[in-house]
């Protein structure tokens, strides 16, 4: 912890003018970074890394950084050997062990006891077999995605329906009846889904002020959606551009990335899928309904990695994107509905748009004329980027509002000075990680829980010194801006946000 410690003053010297700049921005000054580290928060326990990717290596030295705990109550399980100078850097023992269905149990319940908490990192574990186990066994729990285990996603035999993020959120909440309470297991919170969902919370807040709408201090779910209905919400796009850029060319047959390859790739194979608006006049020719669970989302029937979206940023501008599968689409869209008995009165349409950098972009190109087979070797890019930003958040629109942009922009340069291991996309999603670690360790006995569904003042108070700029921008884009010049298109002019007009034919 004194080699951390140590490290942090130095990057807060670094990084001085990074933070004043984050200020101006978003107006209340964040902590800084040394009085930060200087109120680590106890833990009596132990904590249990399983996986240790992108995710788990970016993560380690900020939870080190914020969390007095001695480095041999910390470890990691890996399927591979992958980060293990990262991992020794920091005193922490790595063990190459494979979780799979017939172990799991068995590793976990030698390593962990009740009050311990578990990191789930991994790619191809099950979530929903994690979080049981850890609530039959007390220990705390939280994952940055829903997984299933391995070779699901492209499980030919499994209906499109139930190969969704949709179906595996409705799986891990149904343990809500079989575990009414119990050990905190925090869902689905990195950047997307995670950090996008108290982005926006923080949009609705500042459209409300704009409108003169009074925001209560403590606001209830049902708060949360009857102000989006108020102020008019039709459609919230997760808008990302990535736009690091490497020194080193792409190679054929690689995929390269700058957070998991194949966690990119197995999520660019599931449907597209969105949340489902009352707006919508129609659903799309390949749009299919569920039969099941909350019935807030949609699919297509047809993978994410064949299906464009427009979408918009304030710094990159217009972009097509990429609509790939996400949990948070489903749970936003999911919080924001508002019902009259049982009718659902409201609700917006919701979904990622996705533009990755140019070289994941080749990447995702080469990945789908192969059909959905991955590439031989992949790379993920972090100590080679020369330079750029990712650019990520929420943009929340409706015909009061028209388009609003709020989240981060952050750069490679930034990001590697506020914090090692990490590029810019990977701080992204750890920086809300440990939030919300830190959050599950203040209420350890919170149950099974979404990011909806936790304080977003508090994620946002850890994670925004974290994040470079924290950007509100109006725009005047809509997905109609340059249509049908030179060539007819079908699109409402009535209502630009149909989700018709988003589409990319």
């Amino acid at each position: 912890m004194g080699w951390l410690k140590c490290e942090v003053f130095v990057v807060v010297s670094r990084t001085a003018m990074a933070v004043q700049e984050t200020n101006r921005y978003y107006g209340d000054i964040p902590m800084p970074l040394k009085e930060v580290a200087s109120r680590a928060v106890e833990f009596p326990h132990h904590i249990l890394f399983v996986g240790f990717g992108a995710v788990g290596q970016g993560a380690l030295p900020l939870l080190l950084r914020h969390l007095a705990i001695p480095t041999d109550r910390v470890a990691i399980l890996s399927a591979d050997e992958d980060g293990k100078d990262v991992a020794r850097q920091f005193g922490v023992a790595l063990e190459v062990v494979r979780l799979d269905r017939d172990c799991y149990r068995e590793v976990l319940a030698q390593r962990l006891r009740p009050g311990d908490f578990l990191v789930n990192a991994s790619l191809n574990i099950s979530s929903v077999e994690l979080v049981a186990w850890c609530q039959q066994a007390g220990v705390l729990y939280i994952d940055a995605c829903v997984e299933p285990w391995a070779g699901e996603h492209m499980d030919a035999a499994v209906t499109p329906a139930l190969r969704s993020n949709y179906a595996y959120r409705e799986q891990a909440l149904a343990l809500r009846s079989q575990f009414p309470s119990g050990p905190t297991a925090m869902l689905m919170h990195g950047a997307n889904p995670g950090l996008v969902s108290h982005f926006v919370k923080e949009a609705l807040s500042q459209l409300a002020a704009e409108a003169g709408i009074d925001v209560l201090a403590s606001m209830r779910r049902e708060d949360w959606a009857q102000l989006a209905m108020r102020l008019g919400i039709r459609a919230i796009q997760v808008a990302e551009r990535d736009g690091q850029v490497s020194g080193r060319a792409k190679l054929p047959d690689e995929f390269v990335n700058t957070w998991s390859c194949p966690g990119f790739y197995e999520e660019a194979i599931q449907p597209a899928e969105l949340g489902w608006g009352t707006h919508e006049k129609c659903l799309p020719p390949d749009g299919r309904e569920h039969d099941f669970g909350c019935k807030a989302g949609i699919y297509l029937d047809r993978p994410g990695l064949s299906t464009r979206v427009r979408s918009w940023v304030p710094h990159h501008g217009a972009f097509h994107g990429w609509l790939i599968s996400h949990g948070e689409s489903l749970s936003i869209a999911d919080y924001l509905t508002v019902r009259e008995g049982a009718d659902v009165i409201y609700r917006p349409t919701c979904y990622y748009a996705y533009h990755p950098c140019d070289q994941a972009v080749l990447s995702l190109l080469e990945f789908a004329a192969r059909e959905g087979r991955p590439q031989s070797t992949c790379r993920v890019l972090r100590d080679e980027l020369v330079g750029g930003m990712d650019e990520l958040g929420v943009l929340l629109m409706g015909p009061k509002t028209g388009a609003y942009w709020y989240g981060s922009q952050l750069d490679v340069h930034t990001a590697r000075t506020l914090c090692p291991f990490n590029n810019a996309t990977t701080l992204q999603v750890n920086a809300p990680f440990v939030a919300a670690i830190l959050w599950a360790m203040a209420h350890p006995q919170a149950g099974i829980v979404e990011p909806e569904e936790i304080d977003h003042h508090f994620v946002l108070q850890f994670a925004r010194p974290y994040l470079g700029k924290l950007v509100g921008a109006h725009g005047h884009w809509t997905p109609l801006q340059g249509r049908s010049k030179l060539f007819a298109e079908e699109i409402d002019a009535a209502d630009p946000w149909q989700f018709t007009n988003f589409l990319v034919r």
